[in-house]
């Protein structure tokens, strides 16, 4: 996040969280992951997951992974710390290739091939970890097997792309307008007319800048 001071960019920090929170609330867990860099299109990108525990807690907060399984994974990593450290290089990898496909989608270009392939091999991976099991008058899909497998925070990352990409609401991946910013997120308007990542930060950024440009050219 922003470095943080009092004031404008305290709060500005502060929305952003409450818009991240939001939207993973609203399951867009792909995008959410890779939304773990802030300002990521910007020459300063601020890294979020600096330790394995901060992908963990991640994934507690996205939903994905429980309260039991965050325990077991965070003995496995202080068992074996090396493999942790691997594991969160290998999730940062595996988020920017996220980053650049739903990225190049909300662009309207297709994604590098290489990308694709890059996804396909973590979807391969994680599949073969799904299971039904019964749920009231229903079922409903788990992961198996994976109480100490410390990727296992990035399975459903790989799925969730995978079904947005072949969802009927692709078309509404957007990018926020600020240049600096980077933030992914669906548009779920009525319009299709949301721009900003949150009207609280970037928005009111944007608003901001016209407003003095108005005043500079009116005062020339």
């Amino acid at each position: 996040m922003l470095v943080m001071k009092k004031g404008a960019t305290t709060i500005m920090a502060d929305e952003r969280k409450s818009a991240r929170d939001r939207d993973l609330a609203e399951g867009r867990i792909a995008l959410g992951f890779a939304n773990t860099v802030d300002w990521h299109a910007s020459d300063h990108p601020e890294e979020l997951l600096h330790h394995y525990e901060d992908l963990v807690a991640w994934g507690v907060k996205a939903g994905t992974v429980s309260t039991d399984e965050a325990s077991a994974l965070r003995r496995r990593a202080a068992r074996e710390p090396e493999a942790a450290v691997a594991i969160l290089e290998r999730a940062r990898t595996f988020r920017e290739v996220v980053y650049r496909v739903f990225s190049a989608v909300a662009g309207g270009r297709a994604p590098d091939p290489s990308d694709l392939t890059a996804l396909n091999a973590a979807l391969g991976e994680a599949l073969p970890h799904l299971a039904l099991a019964p749920e009231g008058d229903g079922f409903r899909w788990v992961w198996r097997e994976t109480r100490e497998v410390l990727e296992r925070v990035l399975w459903p990352v790989a799925t969730s792309a995978a079904v947005l990409l072949t969802s009927d609401v692709l078309d509404r991946v957007r990018l926020c307008a600020d240049e600096n910013c980077g933030w992914l997120f669906l548009d779920m308007s009525k319009n299709r007319s949301r721009r900003w990542c949150d009207m609280k930060s970037c928005g009111n950024r944007a608003k901001a800048r016209r407003y003095y440009a108005r005043q500079h050219a009116d005062a020339s």
